[in-house]
């Protein structure tokens, strides 16, 4: 039986300090569940809606609608609910393709950006300090699994950077086409915050590069960050498949 008490503390986990507290965040949906088990996270607890039976091969235990709802972070109570530790972070890497974030506010941002690492087997997300924390519910939700399977960095960016031998590109509006841009097979990607873009001081770090527009009377003034995390990568990889 789960008791009123342990039901109280999965709820608190919707807040940062409490996640940081007892070092646990919570995941929701039987498939993020079942996938980030076969991982290295490790598992503390399964909690299921009384007559759900996708994670039954799991050590599950067993509360009622009620309770589910009352400790679910999404409007609707998939029904599944799952409690992993928070990693140990691991060394900083120092030879591969980095995508760093500086200040990236919008959790489903971090979350889409960290399934587009995973797709595109970038290893490692260097975030600022000031960038929404990776175990916020709506960024765990939008990561799925691939949270499993990249580790995230919280440290201070310009530090960072400026110990860094790999090369940096950094994206801007005006900057040189990316299309036009020898990448190396190792670097770091910076991605900036939604509305601001990479601050100034960092721009000035490394190279710039930008992803051209080619609708002629288009007034979009820039993509979605995650979107053009998306498109970087995926030329990255295009450009150094042979590197």
């Amino acid at each position: 039986m789960v008791t009123k008490s342990r039901l109280k503390l999965i709820k608190s986990l919707s807040r940062k300090k409490n996640r940081e507290q007892h070092q646990l965040f919570v995941v929701e949906g039987y498939k993020s569940i079942q996938e980030l088990t076969q991982t290295n996270l490790e598992l503390e607890q399964i909690l299921v809606k009384d007559g759900n039976h996708h994670l039954d091969h799991l050590n599950v235990e067993l509360i009622s609608k009620k309770e589910m709802d009352q400790i679910s972070m999404m409007k609707t109570a998939p029904g599944y609910l799952a409690v992993f530790k928070i990693p140990e972070e691991l060394d900083l890497p120092n030879d591969e393709l980095v995508v760093a974030l500086d200040d990236i506010k919008d959790p489903g941002n971090l979350g889409t950006i960290i399934r587009m690492c995973d797709w595109f087997n970038v290893r490692h997300i260097i975030c600022s300090l000031e960038t929404v924390d990776v175990y916020n519910p709506k960024c765990v939700q939008a990561s799925m699994a691939s949270l499993g399977r990249v580790s995230i960095h919280y440290i201070d960016l310009k530090e960072y950077l400026k110990k860094q031998k790999l090369p940096l590109y950094a994206t801007a509006m005006n900057a040189p086409s990316v299309y036009k841009t020898t990448l190396p097979k190792n670097g770091i990607l910076l991605m900036g915050n939604e509305s601001a873009g990479v601050s100034p001081e960092l721009l000035q770090m490394g190279n710039t590069i930008s992803i051209p527009s080619y609708g002629a009377f288009s007034t979009t003034e820039s993509l979605n960050v995650a979107t053009a995390t998306s498109i970087l990568l995926a030329e990255w990889r295009r450009s150094t498949i042979e590197k």
